[in-house]
């Protein structure tokens, strides 16, 4: 069994709508067995080893071990998918998902699992394999036996160290439970909630908005005592000393007994508390001078320990905190009590979980050294034996919630000193006799203040009511009403997606909006370039919505990052497919145009709000009943499409390009109201309307504009100020002029996309002859290759074939030559086609060529370069194109395609699968 690559989407992907890993693992001939062939003993073995497994359903609500039991299809895929989930689950990752697909016409299986952080759900899935290695073939050495448990033990130190504690984790739960996004920004516990300019930062129990001031405030408990004295809150005595000496005489001055701590310290360490002799205060002055920068000595408060949370200026939760202890049963010794104390699951190492283990340490040792016990020593039943005299959950407290007991004033008190020292955040340390009674009375006092309190005690106490504490801070970050997330536009398709997303962010930008962009060529915040190339996966969008100063986000997201990566958001308002076209076809997995389209829908599936779907398309047009969006926008360039007239006719949207007498049009209709939005000749782009693609390109712009809330004026100002450009958009149908010849470059790659430039030429009808310099990326079917040379044969005077710098993996003149010779088989002379295989030698013949009237259409790859060749031309004497189908429709009845039926909801008219 090995496993022969992984991957971890980060967000939806082909497969789920949810973050999954990825293991393609070869089962050597293994993939056809079922679970069951391999015997109970497996199974058993597993239920023990990870109880959850017991527990695992099916979506029927069926348990999977009855299948894993019975069924001849559940094999060691299903199995290493259950075995990973059950690993983190033992971690506290509530995951979910397990599949698992076996690889056609191989003893490969496709396993798929969810996870929370990638590399711990990458660890549990090689150990889930280890695992079942050991158990389906063991070792035959009884002395290399696999020490299972040992292994599950690693594990879980290894996700332990990378997991978020408590009280982070609690903040992200909370986040999830209000939608609120959220992003880990390092491998401890800051995280990012909300995206673009609405975010916010959380560090444990620490916020963007908690002043360092008053953090400094309240780590320093010489300067926090006072402040709160000066207000009339009830402190300690207190007084800051620098050696024992003085320490003692501090002591002697206010009164034993007396507690003994770091001025800066935290979590109780160097704490000493009840101390009654000046040979005490020497040795609890040198405990405390290990831990801070100076020494405080203060009277000793009698009374229980309370931690009173305060979030916004609101008390939210109060805990009795109880010193970590056993109690004796008469019969165990302390070691034996506190083995069983620490087995309780809530238990973990320092804050990894909502309670801390025991240790039997040097504090613990001279506590019982003061009872005259050891651990040895087996206590009266009942007889409670405390191990640490401070109360903190993190050296092994216990909490009782008493949030619905507290007294008013006590209340009050809280709120008034997190409010003295300015924190929005903050816990009171507060002893008292009764928690039920104002501290006027019973002469409570506050011992210390915390900033970044822990909030696992109220999260989930040792006794009492569950306190959602996450829930208050996520509200004082994002109160009711406001906004945390960023409206986000997603769009893909085959051709013309780049200029598609140029034109809406630049609509947006227009209409005053910071936008954020991804596209094929960078990463652009409000106009300026962030990052250089290929920008259009999940790493890209990450970046886009993790800029504070980002209030719109414009995604173009490729067919590679889906396949590789799967999404970096989880959903968008406004999602668009604009075509769906050979192209990429045999690559990473995906062979035909149905799975190119089921990669594309991706982006529709996760739509909210409005799904933008061009219903020329076939394939984009069979999208709307997979998508949950509350509405469906229609975009076509056949006003007699039946499915979108019957679309238009019950209310819904639709942007459609009319034909008149001054021209073409594009129209919104929209609650049974026809609304112009623009002439096409007046769109910069389209080059007088002749640039169909573009046209088609700026009727998407427009319909997720709209969809965006954006009127109709800001609409028509970005489409009448956004032009071809290589300024504005290098590389998508860039034209010059000035050399008394035209000169068109284009990125174009795929045959959809050379076919709509070639259809371009057509409509300017140029005098001159007709030049091209045509290509192919390497790492294309020869059928595409030839596909291309079809859309340009016979509509040119001369063809010069040459090749990207990149081969990837052909001869350096194969495709030049495949281009030729498939040409030379469409009809084209051979005297009318040169091979000039560099590219910018290429382009540089074709430009010597041109003469004046001529026109001169270049497709490359690297745009930059040869737009500096055209333009510093000296006559004598994509992966992504922005050119769609090229060809106007045949004004027909729509053919319903075969295997769906159309239908109707309450968003509109919809292509749906036949049951």
């Amino acid at each position: 069994m090995d496993i022969v690559s992984t991957s971890a989407y980060v967000g939806p992907n082909v497969y789920a709508k949810l973050p999954l890993i990825r293991l393609t693992v070869d089962l050597r001939h293994r993939s056809t067995a079922s679970v069951a062939s391999y015997g109970e003993s497996v199974l058993e073995t597993l239920t023990k080893l990870l109880p959850g497994l017991a527990t695992d359903k099916l979506p029927d609500g069926s348990l999977w071990l009855d299948r894993a039991r019975t069924a001849e299809d559940c094999g060691l895929g299903e199995l290493i998918a259950h075995v990973a989930l059950n690993l983190q689950r033992l971690v506290g990752s509530p995951t979910a998902f397990a599949q698992a697909i076996p690889v056609p016409d191989s003893d490969d299986v496709e396993v798929l699992f969810g996870y929370e952080s990638d590399e711990i759900g990458l660890e549990a899935g090689d150990l889930a394999c280890d695992i079942l290695i050991e158990l389906v073939a063991p070792r035959e050495s009884d002395d290399e036996a696999y020490d299972f448990d040992g292994e599950i033990a690693r594990f879980v130190r290894f996700a332990q160290r990378r997991s978020l504690g408590p009280s982070a984790m609690e903040l992200v739960r909370s986040a999830e439970a209000r939608d609120i996004p959220w992003f880990r920004l390092n491998d401890a516990s800051l995280i990012q909630v909300g995206q673009g300019k609405y975010q916010r930062r959380i560090e444990a129990a620490l916020t963007s908005m908690t002043s360092h001031i008053a953090v400094e405030i309240a780590s320093d408990k010489n300067v926090c005592n006072k402040i709160l004295q000066d207000l009339g809150l009830p402190v300690p005595q207190q007084r800051l000393v620098y050696d024992a000496d003085e320490a003692i005489s501090a002591a002697r001055r206010i009164g034993y007994p007396v507690v003994v701590k770091p001025l800066d310290g935290n979590h109780g360490r160097g704490v000493t508390v009840n101390v009654t002799t000046d040979e005490g205060v020497e040795a609890a002055y040198a405990i405390a001078d290990e831990e801070g920068s100076a020494v405080v000595v203060e009277s000793m408060i009698l009374g229980e320990d309370h931690r009173l949370l305060v979030v916004n200026g609101e008390l939210v939760a109060a805990a009795r905190r109880v010193p970590g202890h056993v109690v004796g049963d008469g019969t165990r010794t302390i070691a034996e009590l506190v083995e069983i104390v620490n087995q309780d699951p809530r238990r973990g190492v320092g804050h990894e979980n909502v309670l801390t283990k025991l240790e039997l340490d040097e504090q613990a040792f001279r506590l019982l050294g003061e009872k005259n016990y050891t651990v040895e020593s087996v206590p009266p039943e009942g007889e409670v034996v405390y191990l640490r005299k401070t109360a903190n959950i993190s050296t092994g407290g216990t909490a009782v919630d008493v949030t619905d007991t507290i007294h008013p004033d006590n209340k009050i008190m809280a709120e008034r000193a997190i409010k003295a020292v300015g924190l929005d955040l903050g816990a009171v340390d507060f002893l008292t006799t009764d928690i039920t009674q104002s501290y006027r009375d019973t002469g409570g006092a506050i011992c210390e203040i915390n900033a970044g309190p822990g909030l696992r005690m109220h999260i989930s106490p040792s006794e009492g009511k569950p306190r959602d504490v996450g829930g208050k801070v996520m509200e004082m970050l994002f109160p009711p009403g406001t906004q945390s997330r960023i409206p986000i536009a997603a769009l893909t398709g085959t051709n013309g997606k780049t200029t598609c997303a140029r034109m809406l962010a630049h609509i947006l930008k227009m209409a005053g909006h910071v936008v954020g962009q991804t596209s094929t060529d960078a990463v652009y915040i409000d106009g300026n370039v962030t990052v250089k190339g290929d920008m259009t996966g999940p790493v890209s969008a990450k970046m886009v919505l993790r800029d504070p100063s980002v209030d719109i986000a414009v995604l173009e997201t490729a067919r590679g990052g889906i396949v590789r990566s799967g999404l970096g958001y989880m959903y968008c308002d406004v999602g668009a497919v604009l075509n769906v076209t050979s192209d990429h076809l045999g690559l990473g997995g995906v062979d035909t145009l149905d799975g190119l389209a089921e990669v594309k829908r991706v982006v529709a599936e996760v739509t909210r709000d409005t799904v933008v779907l061009n219903a020329d398309n076939e394939y984009t047009l069979k999208m709307a009943s997979y998508s949950p969006a509350k509405n469906i926008t229609y975009v076509t360039r056949n006003p007699e499409h039946t499915l979108v007239r019957e679309h238009i006719r019950l209310g819904k949207r639709a942007f459609v390009l009319e034909q008149g007498l001054n021209g073409d049009q594009i129209v919104i209709y929209e609650n049974g109201t026809q609304i112009p939005l623009i002439w096409t000749h007046l769109i910069p782009a389209t080059i007088e309307g002749k640039a169909i693609h573009n046209v088609e390109n700026a009727m998407f712009a427009a319909a997720m504009a709209f969809a965006l809330g954006k009127t109709l004026d800001q609409i028509r100002n970005g489409l009448r100020t956004f032009d071809n450009t290589f300024f504005q958009s290098p590389g998508r149908m860039n034209v010059f002029d000035e050399h008394g010849f035209r000169v068109i470059l284009d990125y174009g790659h795929n045959e959809a996309a050379v076919g709509a430039m070639v259809d371009l030429v057509e409509r300017l009808k140029p005098r001159g002859k007709r030049i091209v310099c045509v290509t192919c990326p390497g790492d294309r079917r020869n059928e595409d290759v030839t596909a291309i040379a079809a859309k340009v044969a016979g509509k040119f005077d001369t063809y010069i074939c040459h090749r990207d710098d990149n081969v990837r993996g052909r001869a350096p003149d194969e495709i030049p030559q495949l281009m030729r010779a498939a040409l030379i088989e469409l009809g084209v002379p051979e005297s009318a086609i040169q091979i000039v295989p560099e590219e910018i030698e290429a382009v540089d013949t074709a430009l010597k060529m041109a003469r004046r009237d001529d026109l001169v259409l270049i497709f490359c790859e690297g745009i930059t370069r040869c737009w500096k060749k055209i333009i510093y031309f000296k006559p004598e004497g994509g992966d992504e194109a922005d050119a769609q189908t090229g060809q106007r429709p045949v004004e027909i009845a729509f053919d319903v395609p075969e295997g769906y039926r159309i239908v109707t909801d309450e968003r509109g008219v919809l292509l749906a699968p036949l049951a």
